[in-house]
């Protein structure tokens, strides 16, 4: 009777322990509610930014804030790919949510340029 009062002792201190442990952030990968918000440039045939990488996590929002000088389509090398039309001026446009760490070309194949590389973790 001992030993299984000491047992249960034991396990109850571990369970404590874990949940003590835990993180109540809501922060956890594939959880993130707050969008990446990413600025692009098409001025004169050339775009910024122009290759850089930019963390996310999976699931999060992504939105592109665009100013162009002319209409275009951006593409993304998601699974499954996405295909993005811009209007000349400003706009936003979102990207959908990808749900597969690694790394994700963002594109403009008039420009034949890397916009970003979405770095999904």
């Amino acid at each position: 009777m001992l030993r299984t009062q000491a047992f249960a002792t034991v396990l109850c201190v571990a369970l404590l322990g874990l949940t003590a442990c835990s993180d109540d952030d809501s922060s956890t990968p594939g959880t993130a509610t707050e969008p990446v918000s990413i600025d692009v440039t098409f001025d004169g045939g050339t775009v910024a930014p122009n290759g850089e990488r930019v963390d996310v996590q999976t699931g999060q929002p992504i939105e592109l804030n665009i100013t162009a000088d002319a209409a275009g389509e951006i593409h993304v090398h998601s699974d499954p790919e996405q295909e993005l039309e811009y209007d000349e001026g400003t706009s936003t446009v979102e990207i959908e949510p990808i749900e597969q760490p690694g790394v994700v070309d963002v594109e403009s194949h008039d420009l034949d340029a890397v916009i970003v590389q979405l770095e999904v973790s």
